[in-house]
């Protein structure tokens, strides 16, 4: 099971080296902004989750063996509404954000 490097923390404390030709400072807060609400949306629904496993799992070893096998369960979390940003939104971010740093250069190649 793969785990998660960053937390919401690491991101918003991390530093970027500033340089003369340099990523645009609001345009990476702004994504990095982002991240962290995804980060903290994907935190609670895990934690959600596991409550709801481990719950789900006590209910099971209570349940005695006579009975008939039950129906699944469905999953009482719905996935949450990603409004901030899409996969897309941040595809087309980092487009811009690459032809603001490397400017003619991407346009020269993409033709």
């Amino acid at each position: 099971m793969a785990s998660i490097i960053f937390t919401a923390k690491d991101i918003f404390d991390q530093d970027f080296k500033r340089e003369v030709r340099g990523y645009s400072k609001a345009e990476v807060d702004e994504f990095l902004d982002d991240v962290i609400k995804d980060y903290e949306t994907y935190a609670a629904l895990v934690q959600e989750l596991r409550e709801e496993n481990r719950r789900l799992k006590e209910e099971l070893a209570n349940k005695p063996e006579e009975t008939a096998p039950a129906k699944p369960v469905q999953p009482t979390v719905e996935m949450p509404q990603m409004t901030s940003a899409t996969n897309f939104d941040i595809l087309k971010r980092l487009n811009r954000l690459e032809k603001e740093v490397f400017g003619k250069q991407i346009v020269d190649r993409d033709m």
